[in-house]
């Protein structure tokens, strides 16, 4: 009788330790755990599918129970290790925690536990998608868990650990396993295509790892079904045919009319890929990865180690990287990222791809706050001329010219400025700004600006007569009289119920209004950000 074929993911499932892809933390815990013997009695594996959890499980089954055992190199020749492995052995169960989630299930699983092992020196339970398991089932494991006999051992795997209880995470010791880098998949396609026998090049591998996103199981999978497809010879086409995924030079592509602001050409690129059949929800998943990519490379030389990914796209990313800074990539994929979990939603994605890909373009060419500051720095010392920078160039006042001796202030210009000085109090207090509406200047005299209340509400002048708020006005004031002004608030018959009129800013004259238009500065900076000036206030 012919030998049944075997599939690859099963056929090359790692049979021990150092044969787990991308998992070392997980592995190296578990091997010096078994040569120091200090053997937890529950273990949980975290981590998304295809990607070791069950694996792992397996072998370490084989390690403790092995003729040998426990020993971190499983002789894979013994009749336990040879049961384990054929999924046969009475010493290791292997559970499916969503077919078996009753509590029934569990209070048997329980009952057995009792028995001692058959061969092995521990009775060993694997139950994989732990999560799936009722409240009930769980609470019917709680006490065996926490105190199981000498003889048993508990392997949890789960793909969603935030729906295990937090009763059993605390009995089980945890392992997060990680999501396998494209070249560590690659690098294992490799080695498999080799012993198979088949031709396909780095960029076929290259595609089907990035199809498989992280998953090793995902991607022998992948790389089976097109040998049945292709043959011997695989090519980076076929991949792209059969997966649906878009190749490396059109991913480039597009990234870069959405990088150089070439809208035309990133409309053009979903059109040719959405009239070939791509799946467009791959291809913006695609995109942003290729932009997290993109971002760490903008953050330094030793940030651009963290990024994993074939020699092809890291010379894109440190090209693209030259042209574009991080904070341009934030706001991009924050556009990108809006638009993703709407679009499988969309009736239709072509164009709603096409609008976040717009969006992403305009928010490539705008420029934060930061941003502004940081140029306008840079065009300061480009000039040369030593100005402070305007807080806001659209409300730059001409500077006071200095004097020896203060001219008084007339009364409009108190009135005038105590209304500016009221009105940011106003910004920073409100309550307090209400509390002076029914106050009365009563006078500046020397550098002290007498404020009056009416008896009738002497409650108000207690408000607001705090140290805070009076720094804050009296600081206001400075800066429209241009003198150290001394605040003076009371109590007053004279104040009566009299609102000061509220004021209105002065224009500036003409002739100033055009020294502010010829600084150079200011010129530089409408040029560069093609702004104009809509008003100037003094």
């Amino acid at each position: 009788m012919a030998q049944q074929y075997q599939v690859l993911a099963r056929k090359w499932r790692p049979k021990q330790f150092e044969e787990v892809v991308g998992q070392q933390h997980v592995t190296a815990t578990l091997q010096n755990a078994i040569e120091q013997d200090r053997l937890a009695h529950a273990y949980l594996f975290v981590g998304p599918r295809g990607i070791g959890k069950t694996t792992i499980a397996r072998i370490f089954a084989k390690a403790l129970n092995c003729e040998k055992g426990p020993t971190k190199t499983p002789c894979d020749k013994c009749d336990s290790c040879r049961e384990i492995a054929e999924s046969r052995s009475l010493d290791v169960l292997e559970i499916d925690g969503a077919s078996n989630n009753g509590v029934e299930q569990v209070r048997e699983l329980r009952d057995t536990c009792r028995y001692v092992p058959a061969r092995g020196k521990f009775k060993i339970y694997i139950i994989d998608e732990v999560h799936m398991l009722s409240n009930a089932a769980f609470n019917a494991l709680l006490k065996t868990l926490e105190e199981p006999p000498p003889h048993v051992k508990f392997l949890f795997a789960t793909t969603e650990a935030q729906k295990v209880l937090a009763t059993i995470l605390s009995r089980c010791q945890r392992f997060d396993l990680r999501r396998i880098s494209s070249p560590l998949i690659v690098k294992h396609l490799k080695e498999i295509a080799q012993s198979e026998k088949v031709k396909a090049d780095d960029a076929a591998l290259s595609a089907i790892a990035r199809g498989a996103e992280g998953g090793m199981r995902d991607a022998e999978s992948a790389l089976d079904q097109l040998i049945s497809f292709c043959g011997t010879k695989i090519e980076e086409k076929d991949v792209l045919q059969v997966f649906g995924l878009v190749a490396h030079d059109k991913l480039a592509a597009l990234t870069n009319a959405v990088i150089d602001g070439d809208t035309n050409a990133a409309l053009l690129i979903v059109k040719e890929l959405d009239d070939a059949g791509k799946d467009l929800q791959r291809l913006l998943a695609d995109v942003l990865d290729h932009f997290r990519n993109l971002l760490v490379m903008t953050l330094g030389a030793e940030a651009a180690q963290l990024v994993e990914a074939p020699d092809t796209e890291l010379a894109l990313l440190k090209a693209q990287a030259q042209r574009i800074d991080s904070d341009a990539v934030l706001r991009m994929m924050d556009a990108l990222t809006a638009a993703e979990g709407r679009l499988r939603y969309a009736l239709s994605k072509r164009v709603f791809l096409e609008i976040a890909l717009v969006r992403a373009i305009k928010a490539r060419e705008m420029v934060g706050i930061d941003g502004v500051l940081k140029k306008l720095n840079e065009l300061k010392g480009h000039l040369g001329s030593g100005a402070s920078l305007p807080a806001m160039p659209v409300a730059s006042a001409p500077r006071p010219v200095p004097q020896t001796t203060p001219a008084p202030a007339s009364a409009s210009s108190v009135e005038e400025a105590w209304a500016y000085a009221t009105e940011h109090l106003g910004k920073v207090t409100p309550l307090a700004k209400a509390h002076l509406v029914g106050a009365k200047l009563l006078g500046l005299k020397g550098n002290v600006l007498t404020v009056g209340f009416d008896p009738e509400f002497a409650a108000q002048r207690e408000f607001v007569d705090t140290p805070r708020n009076r720094e804050l006005l009296q600081s206001r004031l400075k800066e429209k009289l241009h003198i150290d002004v001394a605040l003076r608030l009371e109590v007053s018959e004279a104040a009566g119920m009299a609102t000061p009129k509220p004021t209105k800013t002065a224009p500036a004259k003409a002739s100033e209004t055009t020294d502010f238009r010829n600084d150079p500065l200011i010129k530089k900076a409408l040029e560069v950000f093609k702004g104009t000036i809509v008003e100037v206030r003094k």
